[in-house]
C-alpha cells in the first residue's frame, strides 16, 4: 500500500458517512456509506476478498469522504451520490425507472389519470403497478363506470365522452358537488379492492336491463363485469389485514444480484417487478443501496416493507416513516421466500440463457472450424453483390466475430469496373479492394472468407486472393435452393460441400451470416439506386446545377417530397419562385 494511501486511511474519522473510491484518472468508480468510516474504508485495503470486490480494489487509487451527523443523513446522500456520478461498481436503478399510479386530481370537477409522478397535491394516489398497461386497463374501466370528466381544460361545448354517458360535461352544465364526492367515494373503494361490491352492484343494474329488455346495455354491463373478474384473477395471494405492502426477495450467483419485489395492495397481490445487475460491494451493503434507490423521492409508500435480511431495517424505517420488517415466520416468511426463490429462478434462466448463446456462437463456430479443418475461425468476413440487369451494382461485406455481428466493421462498395451482370467479376473487384486496404493498412486479416454463391464465385474470390495478394485464407460458399434459402455449403479448391446438419447451430450460424450479408447488400442497393434516380431526374432541369441538387436532396430527400413542397420552401434554401416553379413543372411531367 502507498504511503500518501496508508497516511490517508490513518485520518479517518469513527463518525457516519459516505465514501467515494476513485481511478488513476480521478473518475469515481464506486460510492458507499458507513456508520464509521474508518473501519468500512479501511476494509477495503486489509483482508482477502472474492473476484468481484478485488476487481474493484485493485482499480482504487484514491478516495474522498464526507461526515454526516447519522447513519440515516448517509443513506440519503449515498443516494444522491450515485445519482449524480453513476459510478461503474455501482447498483443502480435502470434509467431511474418509476411506476405509474393512478391519481385522483385534486380540482372542483376531479379527473382521473395515469401518472409516474407522485407529488404532494392533494391529489388521490394508487399504485404503484408495475405494468403500465394494467393501470391503463383499471382506468379505461373506472372510465366507464363512473362519468368524471376527462378533459384537461373543460372546453365550450360538450365532448363525445358526455354522448357516451362517460361524463357529466361540467363544461356547459352544473354538477352536484355530492354527485362528484359520492363517486369518488366509490372510486377510492374500488381502488383499495373493494371489488366485489362493485361487481354485486353491477350485477344487479344487469339483470335490471335484461328485464327491462335492454338488451345492448345488459351486455354492456356484462362486459364490465367480466373485466372486473380479469382483475381479480391477477390478485392470486391476500391477506386478511388489507395492508399495502412491498415484499423482497434478492437472490446472487456470479456477481450478480436478482432482486424480486412483490406489490401487495389492501392485502391482495397485483404485481411484481424484477431487477437484474452486476453488483461489486458486499451482497447485504448492495441490496440496501437498491432498497433506498427504490424508494427515493417516492411519497406514495406502502404501510409495511418486507426484507429477507436484517440490512439496517430501523435506519430504513427511520428514514421512509415505514415499519421495515424481516419476516420469521407465517405467510409474510413464505412470502418472502418465494420472492427469493423467483429471484434465483430468474437468475438461473439468465445463465441457462447465456450458456445457450454460447451454443448458438462460441460452440457453433468451433463446430464449423472443425466440419471445414481449418480451425476456429474466429473472425469471418462474408461478402454478397448485388444489381438489376447489370444497373447500379453494389457489393457488400459484414463481420462476425465468434459468431456474433460487428456492425462498427461493415463495409459497402459501389462496383466501378464492371459493365453488365457479371457477379464473378463484381466478387473479383470487391475482394481486391477489400484486402488490398486490408494488407496496406495492416488490418487483421478473416480466419475465413464467406462468398454468396457457389463455385464461379469461390474461384474468382480465391484467384484473386492467391494469385493476385499472396493471400491463403480458406473460402466458403453458400449455395442457394430454388426458395432462395442456405442450401449447402462449400469450401476447399476444388470445392466440396461441408458436412453439416440443417438443424446444426454451426448451419444455422451460416444461414444468418448469409442472411445478414444479402440484408445489407440489398439496402445499400435500393438506397443508391433511389438517388441515383432523383439525381439523374434533376440533373435534365434547366438551371439545376450539381449545387442545388445537393441542396434540394439534403432539404426534401426525394422526388415525391420535391414534387409536393410549396414555393415558399424553395425561398427557405435560396431557389427563386421562377426556378421552383420550373422543378415542380418538370417533376410533374414525369408523372404523366
Amino acid at each position: 500500500m502507498e504511503a500518501r494511501m496508508a497516511e490517508k486511511l490513518s485520518l479517518l474519522p469513527d463518525q457516519p458517512g459516505c465514501y467515494l473510491m476513485k481511478s488513476e484518472d480521478g473518475d469515481i468508480l464506486y460510492v458507499g456509506k458507513a456508520k464509521n468510516l474508518r473501519h468500512r474504508v479501511r476494509s477495503y485495503f486489509v483482508g482477502a476478498h472474492d473476484t468481484k470486490t478485488e476487481r474493484l480494489v485493485q482499480k482504487i487509487a484514491d478516495f474522498e469522504y464526507i461526515v454526516t451527523e447519522s447513519a440515516t443523513e448517509a443513506l440519503v446522500l449515498e443516494c444522491n451520490l450515485i445519482k449524480k456520478h453513476r459510478p461503474r461498481y455501482n447498483v443502480m436503478l435502470k434509467d431511474d425507472k418509476s411506476y405509474p399510479y393512478i391519481k385522483i386530481t385534486n380540482e372542483t370537477h376531479p379527473r382521473l389519470e395515469v401518472t409516474r409522478k407522485v407529488v404532494k397535491d392533494g391529489g388521490k394516489y394508487f399504485g404503484p403497478y408495475p405494468n403500465a398497461s394494467v393501470a391503463n386497463h383499471t382506468k379505461k374501466l373506472l372510465d366507464k363506470l363512473y362519468p368524471l370528466r376527462k378533459c384537461r381544460t373543460l372546453p365550450n361545448r360538450v365532448c363525445l365522452y358526455y354522448h357516451m354517458g362517460q361524463c357529466l360535461a361540467p363544461c356547459v352544465r352544473p354538477v352536484d358537488p355530492n354527485e362528484y364526492g359520492s363517486m369518488i367515494k366509490k372510486i377510492v373503494r374500488f381502488l383499495n379492492g373493494g371489488h366485489k361490491e362493485v361487481r354485486k352492484e353491477l350485477e344487479h343494474k344487469m339483470k335490471q336491463a335484461a328485464e327491462e329488455l335492454n338488451f345492448e346495455r345488459a351486455q354492456e354491463l356484462r362486459d364490465l363485469i367480466r373485466s372486473i373478474d380479469g382483475l381479480e384473477e391477477e390478485q392470486r395471494m391476500s391477506f386478511l389485514d388489507d395492508k399495502d405492502r412491498d415484499v423482497f426477495g434478492y437472490a446472487v450467483d456470479k456477481g450478480w444480484m436478482c432482486v424480486q419485489v412483490f406489490f401487495l395492495r389492501r392485502g391482495k397481490l397485483i404485481e411484481r417487478d424484477v431487477s437484474m445487475f452486476p453488483y461489486h460491494g458486499e451482497e447485504k451493503e448492495d441490496f440496501l443501496t437498491f432498497v433506498t434507490q427504490f424508494y427515493y423521492e417516492e411519497t406514495a409508500l406502502p404501510h409495511e416493507i418486507n426484507l429477507p435480511v436484517e440490512v439496517d431495517n430501523d435506519l430504513l424505517s427511520e428514514w421512509l416513516k415505514v415499519k421495515v420488517h424481516t419476516p420469521q415466520r407465517g405467510k409474510k416468511r413464505q412470502l418472502v421466500q418465494l420472492a427469493n426463490k423467483n429471484a434465483k429462478l430468474a437468475l438461473d434462466e439468465k445463465f441457462r440463457l447465456i450458456e445457450r448463446q454460447q451454443e448458438r456462437t462460441v460452440v457453433a463456430v468451433e463446430r464449423l472450424g472443425k466440419a471445414m479443418g481449418i480451425g476456429k475461425p474466429h473472425r469471418i468476413e462474408a461478402f454478397d453483390n448485388s444489381n438489376i440487369q447489370g444497373k447500379h451494382p453494389v457489393a457488400a461485406m459484414v463481420v462476425f466475430v465468434d459468431g456474433k455481428p460487428e456492425k462498427q466493421e461493415y463495409r459497402k462498395y459501389k462496383i466501378k469496373s464492371v459493365t453488365g451482370p457479371d457477379d464473378y467479376e463484381s466478387m473479383r473487384e470487391v475482394i481486391r479492394r477489400r484486402y488490398t486496404r486490408v494488407l496496406k493498412e495492416d488490418l487483421p486479416l478473416p480466419d475465413l472468407i464467406v462468398v454468396d454463391g457457389g463455385k464461379g464465385q469461390m474461384s474468382a474470390a480465391l484467384d484473386v486472393l492467391e494469385n493476385e495478394l499472396g493471400l491463403f485464407i480458406p473460402v466458403c460458399g453458400l449455395v442457394k435452393d430454388e426458395k432462395h434459402r442456405t442450401a449447402q455449403p462449400m469450401i476447399g479448391d476444388p470445392p466440396e460441400p461441408v458436412p453439416l446438419e440443417r438443424d446444426s447451430q454451426e448451419f444455422y450460424l451460416l444461414q444468418r451470416i448469409q442472411d445478414e450479408v444479402h440484408r445489407f447488400a440489398i439496402s445499400f442497393h435500393r438506397r443508391t439506386r433511389t438517388k441515383s434516380l432523383v439525381q439523374s431526374k434533376l440533373d435534365a432541369i434547366p438551371g439545376v446545377g450539381e449545387k442545388r441538387k445537393r441542396k434540394l436532396l439534403k432539404r426534401f430527400g426525394s422526388l415525391k417530397r420535391i414534387r409536393e413542397a410549396s414555393i415558399d420552401d424553395f425561398r427557405e434554401i435560396g431557389i427563386g419562385d421562377k426556378l421552383a416553379r420550373t422543378i415542380k413543372e418538370a417533376l410533374q411531367d414525369e408523372t404523366k
